[in-house]
């Protein structure tokens, strides 16, 4: 569905839920007194039979709405967002996406009841807590020609209490069969349990209970892949409406925030509330750009298997948010956050059903590390089987219609051909005299500058590609050269500079003649950089317009293997900090400049002071407005925060990590097994929230102050990754420098060190936590 398909059906939803007092029908739920029996008719349901949402999964044919995934979770999400009461996973979900797949006329008649309201089928499948297999175990059927005969029990069928029969998941013989069992047919006990939202789940136990021949809706492969294909696409519809309730969540709380005052002002005014309000938004827009990108894999079409992975995917991530989003919800909320008669309570315990509900977190991340490996033994054979043939196109290549495996392949064999042995896996920020050779080669292609328009010279990648060539280019080791000049200056040109300096700096960008650096701290101007006090006066001579620069920047990254800097100085000492200050491009051979190295953490020299002592700029070399710095330096700061934010440095780091784990057999290990998991899915899930802020790049689009979030989450995976990688290196954690591994190169200290500074430089985690609280949370 096009986006404005989507955007209407979640506005109709929208207005559903809130002119049906949704929120107010589940409380009347909820607070039943215990023991109240179960309702038998589906709260609700006959106006969403008037909107035809029963059957919004179900084709036009069978008299349903026709949705694909995307367009059925924007009435999830947004069910989740005022708990509405209605069964709709259960029913316009599961139960509808397990028909729909059933060509037998019986599951047919049974679907087109279902799209008219007639019928209410909820789906048993599940036979024992925390098991997410098809497969069933004890429930069994003998199928003859008259019928079926059913025996066993299943448990947590939803809903309890209102569903007009059960479609029911049985071993017969060796097959699976899928069975129609209606209410009030001999043999059948249901037992009502409520849960924590005031919902009722059935178990249900059949006693040798005999079926008409009519009732046997599938058998085999079709029973089991439908089945499979059902419950796959219910867990990623459950993931929007969990991804909805933690929205709601997350509003309420930034609503109490803003009003509730103590000590004289609003709590949203606190530093420490502020930055777990922050937290809550980060993880649920992960949970926001994973559920988003599931949705769009799962509508492509995907293989089965792939498809039950990105499932758990989704899954364990809005649940995992959600779940963050109740726990602080109800802590920012204070005493009334305990109360019943807070809404929130009522969003708290929907979660908790929702997430528990099938499968939790650590049962989806297991399922999806399963998946994880058997993937990484199958492309290992595709590795070694599907080499690349041919030449390597040129940058003006149509890479959108390359598919993605031929892409990878493609990259990993120019890497195989050009990229210096020597060099991989460094565990040491590389200087330009390392990685110069490897730049050129890069240069000659045409691909030094991946994510540049081709227009302006560079690949033009798509955000998939670029997200492949990242990971590529980290799990075969390859080093990052002094490159601000690539993912900084260059963009910045392209969208700031004049068409004299574009053609003046961005030739020799590519060409790698020109490596550059960032001068933007001081010292007492770091986070506060609007502080920087170096000055630029203009003048006039003989050789014409410029400025003399005097001062000093701090923390300028591999300053003495570059050619030129960027930096921010004050050209109006008596404006307000960020009205008087100015954005120059520097040559560092001007007479003037002294560079002194700085020795890090690590005991390497990345960082440098660039004393500058009546240095000379041309005119021609301010980029912008005099004056007008501050505007452009924000935008530099976006693409720095994008560049921070990408997956690179974790991706990096996970590859070190899989390496150890391989060479030692950690994922043996169940609890190292699932540690990995956790980060390779926070790797995999910072990936789908940098696209986002990547296309806005490539469309030429500001870049809006959330994008703080991606540093966050990636300079946090990062160091969680690092700690894992020490913590695994066990007495090998302790060694400085490099190690062996399998034959490379190996230092268990470099990804935590460095993730260290990776939380503090380009604005501090807790500065860009203090952004997103004003500038996106408005508090």
């Amino acid at each position: 569905m096009d986006h404005e398909s989507l955007a209407a059906i979640r506005a109709a939803a929208l207005d559903y839920f809130t002119r049906s007092g949704s929120i107010k029908r589940c409380r009347a739920l909820m607070e039943q007194p215990a023991g109240a029996a179960a309702p038998r008719e589906a709260p609700g349901w006959a106006d969403l039979i008037a909107l035809g949402w029963p059957g919004m999964l179900a084709p036009e044919a069978a008299g349903g709405l026709g949705f694909d995934l995307a367009g059925a979770a924007q009435v999830l999400r947004a069910a989740g967002e005022h708990v509405a009461p209605e069964p709709l996973l259960a029913v316009a979900g599961l139960s509808a996406l397990l028909l729909a797949r059933l060509e037998s006329a019986p599951a047919r008649a049974l679907l087109q009841d279902l799209a008219a309201g007639r019928a209410l089928p909820a789906l048993a499948w599940q036979e024992n807590a925390g098991d997410l297999s098809d497969v069933p175990l004890d429930c069994g059927a003998e199928i003859g020609p008259q019928g079926a005969l059913l025996q066993g029990e299943k448990m947590m069928a939803l809903p309890g209490g209102a569903a007009t029969g059960w479609l029911v998941s049985a071993r017969g013989g060796d097959d699976t069969v899928l069975l129609w069992v209606p209410r009030g047919t001999q043999g059948v006990t249901e037992t009502l349990t409520r849960l924590a939202d005031g919902e009722h789940a059935a178990a249900l136990r059949f006693d040798r209970v005999a079926l008409p021949a009519a009732a046997v809706l599938a058998q085999g492969n079709a029973a089991r892949d439908a089945l499979r294909h059902a419950l796959a696409g219910g867990q990623i519809l459950q993931a929007a409406e969990l991804a909805g309730a933690g929205q709601a969540m997350l509003e309420q709380t930034l609503a109490y925030l803003r009003t509730r005052v103590q000590f004289g002002q609003p709590i949203g005014s606190f530093q420490a509330l502020q930055h777990r309000a922050v937290d809550m938004f980060i993880h649920l827009e992960v949970a926001r750009a994973t559920l988003d990108e599931v949705l769009a894999l799962a509508d492509a079409g995907l293989p089965l298997a792939r498809l039950e992975a990105e499932a758990s995917r989704a899954k364990a991530r809005c649940a995992a948010a959600a779940l963050q989003a109740s726990r602080a919800a109800v802590q920012l909320h204070g005493a009334i956050g305990y109360t019943q008669e807070c809404d929130l309570s009522l969003f708290y315990k929907r979660t908790l059903r929702l997430s528990a509900w099938l499968g939790n977190v650590t049962a989806h991340q297991r399922r999806y590390q399963q998946h994880d490996a058997a993937q990484a033994e199958t492309a290992a054979q595709t590795h070694e089987s599907a080499a690349w043939q041919g030449e390597f196109p040129p940058r003006t290549f149509d890479w959108a219609a390359m598919p993605e495996a031929d892409f990878r392949r493609m990259v990993r064999a120019f890497l195989q051909k050009n990229y210096p042995a020597d060099r991989r896996y460094l565990s040491h920020r590389a200087r330009w005299s390392e990685t110069r050779d490897w730049y050129l080669t890069l240069s000659r292609q045409g691909w030094v500058a991946p994510a540049w328009p081709q227009a302006h010279g560079g690949m033009g990648l798509p955000a998939d590609k670029l997200i492949a060539w990242i990971e590529e280019l980290e799990q075969y080791g390859a080093a990052r050269a002094p490159d601000q000049g690539i993912v900084m200056i260059g963009p910045l040109l392209i969208q700031h500079g004049t068409p004299e300096q574009q053609q003046r700096f961005l030739p020799r960008i590519l060409s790698c003649e020109d490596i550059w650096c960032q001068g933007y701290s001081e010292p007492n101007a770091g986070s506060d950089l609007a502080s920087l006090r170096t000055q630029a006066v203009p003048g006039h001579d003989a050789q014409g317009e410029h400025f003399i620069v005097n001062g000093q920047k701090i923390w300028t990254t591999l300053a003495q293997d570059a050619s030129h800097i960027f930096m921010l100085v004050r050209t109006d000492p008596q404006a307000k900090k960020q009205q008087g200050i100015s954005f120059l491009l520097c040559d560092l051979r001007t007479p003037g400049i002294t560079i002194r190295p700085i020795t890090t953490l690590a005991g390497e020299q990345e960082f440098c002071e660039v004393f500058f002592d009546h240095v000379r700029v041309p005119a021609e070399n301010l980029v912008g407005q005099l004056n007008g710095g501050w505007t452009i330096a924000k935008a530099l700061l976006g693409f720095e925060r994008i560049f921070l934010g990408s997956p690179r440095q974790s991706q990096y780091a996970l590859d070190q990590l899989a390496r150890l784990a391989g060479a030692r057999r950690l994922l043996a290990d169940p609890v190292f097994a699932q540690r990995y998991t956790a980060l390779r899915l926070d790797v995999a899930d910072l990936s789908a929230a940098y696209t986002g802020f990547a296309n806005l790049v490539k469309a030429g689009k500001p870049l809006p102050p959330s994008v703080s979030l991606l540093k966050i989450w990636a300079s946090e995976t990062f160091h969680r990754i690092g700690a894992l990688l020490v913590e695994a290196s066990e007495e090998q954690g302790a060694v400085a420098g490099d190690q062996d591994l399998d034959g490379q190169a190996f230092n268990a200290l470099a990804p935590l060190i460095g993730a260290t500074s990776a939380m503090i430089y380009g604005g501090a985690n807790e500065i860009q936590r203090n952004i997103l609280a004003r500038q996106v949370l408005g508090l």
